[in-house]
């Protein structure tokens, strides 16, 4: 073997060696829980979407519709999106993370969404929760995510209160959509790809 051949060989041992030092060390760091999951980064994009859709969907809401609902016995416009902001609370909660609201007030539905049916009060109530709810995702590692929590009875882990987090913002998304259809409210990201779909009609002709 050559001079050449021999510092060439050590070089790449060398290298081999640092290789599987560091995956050993990532993989340490990922068992303890020190770097963050793919999937809070997934579940974060997810929560930054929908949050903008609840918010500009609100901020489209006229005024005078938040007292609307479509029925008795049924949550108002208000309503539901006080129930969606203190959700994000209530939920969390459960993971360990201390909470700014009172829990017990929280379970208290018909106290807390009575509050106020003030548009512009609402819409500073649902950021401040969400940007909350980032927050207290964001500083949670995979060894959070896997320890078992109870809610309401049922077992899971805090992984499963996370996504129910967002599939609870989503549900009442739907919901919200509904009704600003029944009030004569387009969506506003529907508004907007219809005008681009129309804006593209034109083009062409």
């Amino acid at each position: 073997m050559t001079t050449v051949s021999r510092r060439l060989y050590s070089f790449l041992l060398s290298l081999l060696v640092i290789t599987i030092a560091l995956c050993l060390q990532s993989g340490s760091a990922y068992a303890q829980g020190n770097i963050k999951s793919g999937f809070i980064t997934d579940i974060l994009s997810d929560l930054g979407q929908v949050s903008g859709q609840v918010m500009s969907l609100e901020g489209a809401m006229p005024q005078d519709k938040f007292t609307w609902r479509p029925g008795e016995g049924v949550r108002s416009v208000s309503e539901t999106y006080l129930h969606i902001a203190d959700g994000n609370y209530l939920v969390m909660s459960f993971t360990g993370v201390k909470s700014p609201i009172d829990t017990k007030a929280l379970m208290d539905e018909k106290t807390r969404e009575s509050l106020t049916t003030d548009k512009a009060k609402i819409a500073e109530a649902l950021k401040v929760s969400f940007e909350w709810t980032k927050i207290a995702i964001s500083k949670l590692t995979e060894a959070d995510l896997q320890k078992k929590v109870e809610f309401f009875g049922q077992k899971g882990t805090v992984r499963s209160l996370v996504l129910g987090t967002i599939t609870h913002i989503h549900e009442h998304l739907g919901q919200l959509v509904a009704y600003a259809r029944m009030n004569g409210v387009v969506p506003p990201w529907t508004a907007a790809a219809q005008a681009q779909s129309k804006k593209n009609e034109e083009k062409k002709k």
